[in-house]
């Protein structure tokens, strides 16, 4: 008799194809190596405008790692079993600097990926933002509130394109029955953040680093919550790996909530800092006050944060220092 397998069996058997969109990014870098570390194949898709292939560049010869050069606002035709969408710009020095672009990519590159989750039957998650909630009326913020955010600002290309962004999966999901995820992610930090990101933990920690004065907007005492960033990627993964009936949106972050001026006077204590604050003017739209309400994340995805801020941020300062001296040396 001739023994002829289950083909649902053998799909059981291989590993997961994964896509990570915005896979040269910082967050997505350390997803990546996460998900190679627990066997899948992985299929990292950038168009290296806020990523850099230095990032993943070690993975090139890795048997189950493929890299893709592609603009997300333009139709792909892959196979795989599951997405991670984080594809755009994440920090305002980048997404202000095209606005029209970072519009696209959270719209139409969120069609693309959604129409590539349809065609094959993927799984898709998206990485939106706390940015959504905009300079929040409700604090904590938690999932069901709807936000207070400028349409029109100087922010609102990603703000807005984010919430459309969110829109655009429950569309799919009500109406086509696709299996979305949505993570509302909160200021993340760590090991290659970019130098020039203008994000508030890079800055402190290469100002203090070059002897520069720490730049404080407004009077620092604006507050956000700071996840280091190897918990938000295990947060990430846990949902994606939750059942099908959970779609989000949850918060991943960390709640513990610190001035800006705490925050920087923490890098500054780090780095043996000489350098001193500095104050300037608050940006536009620049939130108040910003700290997560992760009840849902906890009893659902069963996931608390859990590398304080001190710990995160000695091994980030680690990661600047070494890339200055490389720089230097070069």
């Amino acid at each position: 008799m001739t023994y002829a397998p289950d083909p649902a069996a053998l799909v059981d058997l291989r590993p997961r194809r994964v896509m990570v969109t915005g896979g040269a990014g910082f967050i997505g870098s350390h997803l990546t190596r996460r998900l190679l570390e627990l066997g899948h194949e992985v299929l990292v898709v950038d168009n290296f405008y806020s990523g850099t292939r230095q990032n993943i560049e070690d993975l090139l010869e890795h048997k189950r790692f493929e890299l893709m050069r592609h603009d997300v606002t333009f139709p792909l035709y892959v196979e795989v079993d599951e997405i991670y969408h984080l594809a755009c710009p994440a920090s305002p020095v980048f997404y202000q600097r095209d606005p029209v672009q970072t519009t696209k990519t959270c719209v139409h590159g969120s069609i693309n990926m959604l129409g590539l989750a349809k065609r094959t039957g993927a799984k898709i998650l998206l990485a939106s933002t706390s940015e959504v909630y905009g300079d929040p009326a409700v604090h904590p913020q938690e999932e069901s509130y709807w936000g207070n955010v400028n349409p029109v600002g100087i922010r609102s290309c990603y703000d807005e394109g984010k919430r459309c962004a969110e829109t655009l999966f429950f569309d799919y999901y009500r109406q086509h029955r696709l299996r979305i995820k949505v993570a509302r992610i909160f200021n993340t930090y760590g090991p290659r953040m970019l130098p020039n990101d203008g994000r508030v933990v890079s800055s402190f920690i290469v100002q203090a680093l070059m002897g520069q004065p720490l730049s404080i907007f407004g009077d620092g005492q604006q507050t956000r919550s700071f996840c280091y960033v190897d918990d938000l990627v295990e947060g990430l993964i846990r949902l994606m790996d939750s059942p099908d009936d959970v779609t989000g949106p949850i918060n991943l972050g960390n709640p513990g909530e610190f001035t800006m001026e705490e925050l920087a006077r923490k890098v500054v204590a780090l780095t043996n800092g000489s350098g001193g604050l500095t104050h300037h003017p608050l940006p536009a739209d620049d939130p108040t006050r910003r700290r997560p309400d992760t009840t849902r994340a906890e009893e659902i995805l069963g996931w608390t944060p859990g590398v304080d801020l001190d710990k995160g941020l000695s091994l980030t300062v680690d990661y600047f220092r070494e890339l200055l001296a490389d720089a230097a040396s070069a």
